[in-house]
């Protein structure tokens, strides 16, 4: 039967059809194969194997939940993350990551283990592609967390955090008032957890980005 008529019918829904293997509140609801053409043949529906296996493959949701992030923080950690990108798998349109891909990012992010600091006049430790997703992993761990906290953690200089936090905490200020148009800027960098010294240069941080999605789509 065609897609359609399989939705309006909502096959999936009579009793004892097997549960989607999607994570809850997944955009996009997936089944087992196997479980779904034993249901249809009146034959028992096999048992699902056990969770854990590292070639499990993990939907955003999924991701999250392992790291204990947002999805969007997901979103934005396997966009920055080369190894993680690579390991993509299209599953009917939806993106999924084997389990031990998204085990091994986590035990590679930032505060997994001690820095060593950064000498005086050295380079930033940190490859800039891999800064953002670095830092990210830092505030969400800790809305609070200051550059001095950045600079040992991560071995970049004093600007290179400065800036990197700023930027991050004026995306997810302008991401939160995108979500809830009702919110003031003040009141989301208060939501986010981010302490006062810091507010003002987030919000400012936010309303220039805010301004430049504006002039873009001004422009289309």
């Amino acid at each position: 039967m065609s897609l359609g008529t399989f939705r309006n019918r909502k096959l999936y829904a009579v009793e004892g059809h097997p549960a989607p293997v999607s994570s809850p509140g997944a955009r996009v609801l997936l089944w087992d194969g196997e479980q779904v053409a034993a249901f249809r043949e009146g034959r028992p529906v096999p048992a699902l194997p056990d969770e854990g296996d590292g070639e499990d493959l993990l939907d955003r949701n999924e991701a999250a939940a392992e790291l204990g992030v947002s999805p969007k923080s997901w979103d934005t950690y396997r966009r920055a993350d080369p190894g993680v990108a690579a390991e993509g798998v299209l599953i009917a349109g939806v993106e999924h990551w084997p389990r031990r891909v998204v085990l091994a990012f986590k035990e590679s992010r930032p505060g997994r283990q001690a820095a060593t600091g950064r000498p005086v006049g050295s380079a930033d430790a940190v490859p800039r592609a891999d800064l953002m997703v670095r830092v990210g992993g830092l505030l969400d761990g800790d809305p609070a967390v200051s550059t001095a906290r950045v600079m040992e953690m991560l071995g970049v200089a004093y600007s290179t955090a400065q800036k990197a936090l700023a930027r991050l905490r004026g995306e997810r200020i302008a991401a939160l008032l995108q979500a809830d148009p009702g919110l003031r800027a003040e009141e989301a960098a208060a939501a986010l957890g981010y302490p006062p010294a810091v507010r003002r240069g987030a919000v400012a941080e936010a309303a220039r980005r805010a301004g430049g999605a504006e002039a873009e789509q001004g422009g289309q």
